[in-house]
Formats: C-alpha cells, structure tokens, sequence
C-alpha cells in the first residue's frame, strides 16, 4: 500500500511542488514539462516482461541506466534544460524510492 502511493506520489507531487515553488508565475508550463519527464519509462517497452514488480528499473532499462542517469544531472546545469532534466531526476529519485521497497 505505501509503496504505489509514495512512488506515484513522487512522480506528481514533487514536480508539482518545484513548480509552485521555483516556477510559481508558469507554475502550469513548469509542471506539464516535469511530468513529460515520464516519457523515459517507455524504455520499459524493451523489457521481457514489460513490467516485473519485483524489478528495480534503475540500472536495469536504458533510460534508467548510470550513464543516462549521469547525463540527466549534467542537464540541470544549463538553465535552458533545467526544466525537462529535473523532471527526468525527479523520476529517477521516483524509482529510486520504489527501489528502496524491494
């Protein structure tokens, strides 16, 4: 039970939180962009199975991978890419959580 609400819970909360915080006048905009952020699951297509509830993603898919988890934090640099790459960390952090379940 604690597991899908706190890993849900961090795919739309958090975002939603930095948004109001940090993008309060596009808080909207903000927040769809960090959601999009969700698109890296897609990887999940290339898994047998697709989804395995005893599989932690991180380190596993492609897009969950150490490299393109390296890749995601170097992106929170530029100040025009900071948008997209904390919602991409903010997933990881997601996954991470429900990793910690297992």
């Amino acid at each position: 039970m604690l597991q899908p609400f706190s890993h849900y819970g961090c795919h739309f909360l958090i975002p939603l939180i930095v948004a109001l915080i940090w993008y309060k006048p596009k808080w909207q905009l903000a927040y769809f962009t960090m959601i999009l952020g969700m698109l890296i699951d897609l990887d999940h297509l290339l898994a047998n199975p697709i989804f395995d509830p005893n599989r932690c993603s991180i380190g596993f898919h492609p897009l969950h991978s150490y490299f393109a988890i390296t890749f995601y934090l170097f992106l929170l640099i530029p100040k025009k890419s900071r948008l997209v790459a904390f919602g991409l960390v903010i997933h990881i952090i997601s996954d991470a959580v429900d990793c910690s379940f297992m």
